[in-house]
């Protein structure tokens, strides 16, 4: 095998495959790229046994072949290259000379018939979207994902479409972010929980925010295919759990608050709240939202937002970083918090909307 290929194209072929693949797994192979070279260019895949990526480069080929390079590795080194042409061939049975000027690399080399192929995927339902429209409603949610792997349904994002609403869920326990768009005739009838990784591969596929991008669901496995670049994954098992539970079915107070001053300072009150899990106390008295949090170590913080009231007398606690996370999705210029007591969850959500996004978290002790 031999080819040039530029370095800036290589990069983010080997880079869209590497977000597929895994570091951790014991499976050697799977700790690799594979790299496929024809008469028109290249190939990239990445696999960590339950997802793919792949892409494609147009490129000078001078002998077709295909060989397995470890993917840390080779991301590594063609990310401290400067820009200019890449040539990669094969000197042995088992090692690879990449050289690009004076520069030169050999690495060891796998078998790339060892490597797994991805599999069939779509045929039972689908969605169709803006590639902006979809970036936007998972960076909504995604915060929210749990890193419990002992609750694997809870890892990924839930998309259910019933021909009119598509709503995203994510939830950790602690907290539940939810967005929901009502668009009819955007697919047929979906209920899947993607994996967090999936969703990042497919975030960074390259597809401009006006496209419209299809995501295919089927034989347990969603799929997008785009511009040269792929990405295949197996949908988490399971059955989520019923969120709307979580949701407060009454509000007897509220803040409401610019939402970029509130996040400046919760910001400023989280260097000394990372002392203390996180904790902030937020206290409600006239028109004033008053901030507070303490570190045994270094002190007390206090800050202060204007607000309007309603009943909005009233002190709780929330772990700051989860606020934060709450208030970067909102686009507008206004939050309303919706509370009842300071020991029952509490809903952040946009002021001039009430059914796209909101984020419910729970309150932790005052003490």
């Amino acid at each position: 095998m031999k080819f040039d290929v530029p370095r800036k194209e290589f990069f983010e072929a080997i880079s869209a495959a590497a977000a597929a693949s895994s570091v951790r797994t014991s499976v050697t192979i799977l700790q690799n790229l594979k790299i496929e070279a024809d008469g028109s260019g290249i190939r990239v895949l990445g696999c960590d046994g339950e997802m793919w990526a792949e892409r494609t480069v147009a490129c000078a080929v001078a002998e077709p072949g295909a060989i397995c390079l470890q993917a840390r590795l080779l991301v590594d080194l063609v990310s401290s290259m400067p820009d200019g042409d890449i040539q990669l061939r094969t000197i042995d049975a088992q090692g690879v000379l990449m050289t690009q000027g004076a520069s030169e690399y050999r690495m060891l080399s796998l078998d790339a018939f060892d490597f797994p192929e991805p599999p069939d995927f779509g045929g039972e339902s689908e969605l169709h979207m803006r590639m902006g429209l979809l970036r936007d409603s998972v960076d909504s949610v995604i915060y929210a994902v749990s890193s419990d792997t002992h609750r694997q349904v809870l890892t990924g994002v839930l998309f259910n479409y019933d021909g009119q609403i598509l709503t995203l869920v994510a939830t950790d326990t602690h907290r539940l972010a939810v967005r929901r768009i009502e668009q009819s005739g955007i697919g047929s009838e979906v209920s899947a929980v993607v994996p967090e990784k999936a969703l990042k591969a497919i975030k960074a596929l390259p597809i401009a925010d006006d496209e419209e991008v299809q995501i295919l669901f089927g034989a347990e496995r969603l799929g997008v295919e785009a511009n040269g670049a792929k990405v295949i994954s197996q949908l988490l098992a399971g059955t989520y759990p019923n969120w709307q539970r979580v949701i407060p079915s009454e509000c007897t107070r509220s803040w409401s608050v610019e939402s970029d001053q509130l996040l400046e300072k919760v910001k400023r009150t989280m260097i000394l709240a990372r002392d203390n899990a996180n904790r902030v106390r937020f206290k409600g008295a006239e028109d004033q939202i008053f901030l507070s949090a303490h570190s045994e170590e270094k002190g007390e913080a206090k800050e202060e937002v204007p607000m309007v009231a309603q009943n909005g007398e009233v002190e709780i606690a929330f772990n700051g970083r989860y606020v934060q996370d709450a208030l970067a999705p909102i686009r507008g210029p206004g939050v309303r918090i919706e509370m009842t007591e300071s020991s029952r969850a509490a809903v952040f959500r946009p002021v001039d909307d009430d059914n796209g996004y909101f984020c419910v978290i729970m309150p932790m002790a005052l003490a």
